[in-house]
């Protein structure tokens, strides 16, 4: 389903069911009483966003190291191979929900509320900060506890009533910090109004990195030299450029046209460099016309070569990355690789890579101009808040990068 239709339903249908299943959990709740149980079974549900699946990761490491309780995720299935970068979660403890039609949706959904009973989930925690239909999963879940984030005075989406631990959403924090705040409110041993008066460091979001092994290694290398005869492993480094962003919110996307002049200039500066654009095989084709745009050879259309489950092994082998704000800047957290972001309709401020990342960001007096309480959709057509970003200044920012392999190779 497309996007927009998803918000339209989430909308005309989530709040009706929202208002109604909220009169009927609180009828429930003042006819059955349920004594306090220890967490075994914890159930966390994060839907559209992939790169919120690396995001969390801090928080689902905290919550096993504090408890013994088994970790399960709800995920869209597009979305899943994110969760098993860094394997925090077994597979089996994976449900998934089809989004490609609705029946499959339907059908999915209804499946749901038997798959949390039959395992017998204690707690769920929301993740999602403005959408309706999760919230009724975490409702209908059957888990005595239900955690996530509440507007209370705040302007933003009305989501029901029905969470047992009320986070307030900040942001003005990173939101892998928002995560953690979920994370320790169930960990509180007292009722609070709202949960989670803690303080978070930045300590507490790092992300475990991947162990990579030269096999490994190899086998990109490979798919690399079968791209091109213009690589060598003696005498080229990998640079990569990513270009899309998802058709979630397509205003991340920075001008074709600025990729084309960065690329050339990257090639220019430095000759041992080989451009390879990635993507997705459904991106091939648009990688496809930068890459004749760019007209050098050492410049490859590599979309659509590596599996999801090959990125670390292809971010390990690179350089660094240019990408726009989108999943692979996440993805990459969990190398060494550095990675440099440009950042439009959002703010690397909340949802910057926990990487070794550089952020690029113009701030301009209307960005970010997406929210939570305006469900990430902007009324924005012409994002000047890339458009402002010109390959020369995102050319100087890599430049010490470039200056260091030319260096290496002397």
């Amino acid at each position: 389903m497309k996007v927009d239709t998803m918000r339209q339903i989430d909308y005309y249908i989530g709040v009706p069911l929202c208002f109604f299943g909220s009169l009927f959990q609180r009828l429930v709740r003042l006819l059955i009483t349920s004594d306090m149980k220890p967490l075994k079974k914890v159930l966390f549900i994060e839907l559209s966003e992939m790169g919120s699946a690396i995001l969390v990761d801090p928080a689902m490491r905290k919550l096993k190291k504090e408890t013994d309780a088994e970790l399960y995720f709800a995920i869209f299935k597009k979305n899943t191979p994110s969760l098993e970068l860094l394997g925090t979660v077994p597979p089996k403890n994976i449900y998934t929900i089809r989004e490609h039609n609705m029946f499959a949706f339907v059908l999915d959904t209804l499946k749901f509320f038997f798959w949390t009973r039959k395992i017998k989930i204690d707690a769920v925690i929301d993740l999602e900060l403005f959408s309706r239909f999760t919230a009724l999963l975490a409702g209908f879940s059957g888990a005595k506890y239900k955690i996530g984030f509440h507007a209370y005075y705040n302007e933003g989406l009305y989501r029901g009533n029905f969470l047992s631990h009320k986070v307030s959403y900040n942001p003005h924090i990173h939101i892998a910090k928002n995560f953690i705040a979920l994370i320790n409110s169930l960990l509180t041993s007292k009722e609070e109004t709202p949960y989670s008066k803690t303080l978070i460091t930045d300590e507490e979001i790092y992300l475990t990195k991947v162990n990579i092994c030269s096999q490994q290694k190899k086998t990109i290398i490979d798919i690399v030299l079968s791209c091109t005869s213009e690589f060598s492993t003696e005498n080229n480094k990998i640079i990569l450029i990513n270009p899309n962003a998802s058709e979630l919110l397509i205003q991340r996307r920075w001008p074709q046209p600025n990729y084309v002049q960065l690329i050339k200039m990257i090639l220019d500066k430095c000759p041992c460099a080989v451009v390879l654009i990635t993507g997705d095989p459904g991106e091939r084709e648009e990688a496809g016309r930068l890459k004749e745009n760019v007209r050098n050879d050492r410049c490859i259309n590599f979309a659509g070569k590596v599996t999801f489950a090959q990125l670390p092994l292809l971010y390990s082998v690179s350089e660094f990355m240019v990408t726009n704000d989108s999943g692979p800047g996440h993805f990459a957290a969990i190398t060494d690789m550095p990675t440099f972001v440009i950042f439009g309709p959002e703010t690397p401020a909340l949802y910057g890579s926990l990487g070794k990342t550089t952020p690029i960001y113009a701030g301009l007096a209307c960005s970010p101009c997406v929210s939570a309480s305006n469900h990430r959709k902007t009324a924005c057509r012409d994002n000047v808040c890339l458009q402002v970003i010109k390959p020369d200044q995102v050319f100087a920012t890599i430049l010490p990068n470039l200056e260091k392999i030319n260096a290496e190779r002397k």
